[in-house]
């Protein structure tokens, strides 16, 4: 059990006024509880997500608990790498600076599915959509002191993970957990690699968060006895989607975070509880693997970073 002193909560978290949020994937489960409690604490939150109706339906649920929140709505389809430029271009155009950059959507387990652009579904959304989306959004942030990139991974990328680089898109044989796995991995490589880039401009931090196991419906996707399993143990097992939130928020707005951390729950075997510190795999911190991602990253994605 947790002591009292572990149990960092939203009300740890510092006033954000002044500050600007971009959150992807914000109109359900975890990336709604993050642009949530962002906005209760001051921050203009950007809901970034890819079907605007349920955009507008989650900025009425914000409302409802916080009726003064300053928020916005940003079209973006992490599946096309031109759906992000545009989104991109557009917060060019509305936001003179952004604080934090939150990549929290995702996709699990997805049958076998392209991109637009003809990436592997779980990759091109989980990390090519994001890596891009940060390199073209890092101008914005660079300038600002305090600024964090934050992407959100799952403890998915201990299981069956490896950065497949002879076969990323899975032309030739697909296997959802290994394809998740991969994704996930990415998640970490690329904050790693983020933070030594950012390192030295000594304003924007990279940081990452996992929600343990959360109820949301990101696992929508499995099937047969996964799905059975699922349905039966997650009342039992999974904490709310406001809990799963907490990493990432900690990552986020703590003050003591630094770049590189990565954050999970405290209990259970890193399912639940309050977020803390956590060690990632060791083959996250592969480091000549992450810079081959890195320059891989870009060559698909077409986006240089400013660092």
């Amino acid at each position: 059990m947790a002591s009292t002193t572990d149990r960092w909560t939203e009300q740890n978290i510092p006033a954000q006024d002044g500050r600007v949020a971009v959150v992807t994937g914000a109109n359900s489960g975890l990336g709604l509880e993050t642009a949530r409690a962002l906005a209760e604490h001051g921050a203009h939150v950007v809901l970034a997500v890819r079907n605007l109706d349920k955009g507008h339906q989650a900025l009425a649920r914000i409302r409802e608990s916080a009726p003064g929140a300053k928020l916005s709505l940003q079209r973006l389809d992490l599946a096309s790498l031109k759906s992000v430029r545009e989104a991109a271009d557009e917060l060019h155009t509305t936001h003179p600076k952004i604080d934090l950059l939150i990549n929290n959507a995702g996709v699990m387990y997805t049958p076998r599915q392209k991109t637009e652009d003809g990436f592997d579904m779980q990759f091109g959304v989980n990390h090519l959509g994001h890596f891009a989306l940060t390199g073209l959004l890092l101008d914005l942030m660079l300038p600002v002191p305090g600024s964090r990139v934050v992407t959100v991974s799952s403890v998915g990328h201990r299981i069956r993970a490896g950065i497949h680089f002879d076969d990323l898109q899975f032309d030739r044989s697909y296997n959802r957990v290994v394809a998740y796995g991969q994704a996930k991995l990415a998640n970490l490589m690329f904050t790693y690699e983020l933070q030594r880039r950012l390192a030295p401009h000594h304003t924007t931090i990279a940081a990452a968060a996992h929600p343990g196991t959360a109820a949301t419906d990101l696992p929508q996707n499995m099937s047969g006895l996964a799905r059975k399993g699922v349905d039966l143990f997650e009342p039992l097992l999974a904490q709310s989607a406001a809990m799963g939130a907490l990493p990432t928020l900690r990552a986020a707005t703590d003050p003591a975070v630094t770049g590189g951390q990565y954050y999970g729950p405290n209990g259970l075997g890193g399912t639940r509880g309050y977020p803390k510190v956590v060690a990632s795999s060791k083959k996250s911190h592969d480091t000549a693997v992450q810079q081959r991602l890195w320059t891989v990253s870009e060559q698909l994605t077409d986006v240089r970073f400013p660092v």
